[in-house]
């Protein structure tokens, strides 16, 4: 029951939707430096942990440790947000769930699909569940990134596993036509989901850019713990 209210309660849920977070290849979660792309990619592989899951997260920017503490903050919001609970269910639920995350840390320079191919690769050769959910936080987009697309994509159908990017723009350029920023216009093909996060007033606007019927949907977060705010 405790992992059905917190999976119902979660902004992935609320935003994209259980159902959909992991339906396609791609997804991106966009905004400036500093919003809450990683924090809101924590919550997106909350919803599959909780699920009883597995997920990879693979970090270019942080050390392994700084993403620990970003998912037990995130499950804490998590279990704030929802009210009361029990302390002690609350920590035996995240000592269940924990071990089903792995993580990564590289720099940009020694990122490498292949690597994580060959990593995935050893799950199933020792005949061990794969992980449903990728994060790669931190890859560069205002570089030529096709080639590492090109392979993660031959990653998502050898594997069946739905690739989240954290992607960055910058506030100075302004959104393309489509309401698009540059850095997912250059790959929009390539991609079956995707947030945007923008700062408004004292909030963050996430707005659904990619996602079937669910896109242009706009939902209010609290900029301190990426929960999302209730119209009252």
């Amino acid at each position: 029951m405790l992992k059905k209210d917190l999976i119902s309660k979660s902004p992935a849920s609320k935003t994209i939707g259980i159902e959909n977070v992991k339906d396609g290849r791609f997804g991106a979660v966009l905004s400036r430096a500093g919003v809450g792309k990683t924090s809101f990619l924590v919550q997106i592989a909350l919803t599959q942990l909780l699920n009883d899951e597995k997920i990879l997260h693979v970090s270019l920017d942080d050390p392994m440790e700084k993403i620990n503490l970003r998912y037990k903050e995130g499950y804490t919001n998590l279990i704030d947000y929802i009210g009361y609970i029990d302390p002690q269910k609350a920590v035996r639920l995240w000592e269940d769930i924990k071990p089903n995350k792995v993580g990564i840390s590289y720099t940009e320079s020694t990122f490498d699909t292949q690597k994580i191919k060959d990593y995935l690769k050893s799950f199933k050769k020792a005949d061990l569940t794969l992980p449903s959910v990728i994060i790669i936080d931190g890859l560069n987009f205002d570089e030529d990134v096709s080639k590492s697309l090109e392979e993660l994509e031959s990653l998502n159908r050898e594997f069946c596993v739905f690739i989240w990017f954290s992607m960055k723009n910058h506030r100075e350029e302004d959104l393309c036509e489509d309401g698009y920023p540059i850095q997912l216009e250059t790959y929009k093909d390539r991609f079956d989901k995707a947030v945007f996060l923008q700062p408004v007033e004292d909030k963050i606007e996430a707005v659904i850019l990619k996602d079937g019927d669910k896109t242009d949907q706009k939902f209010k977060l609290d900029p301190a713990t990426m929960m999302v705010i209730e119209d009252i």
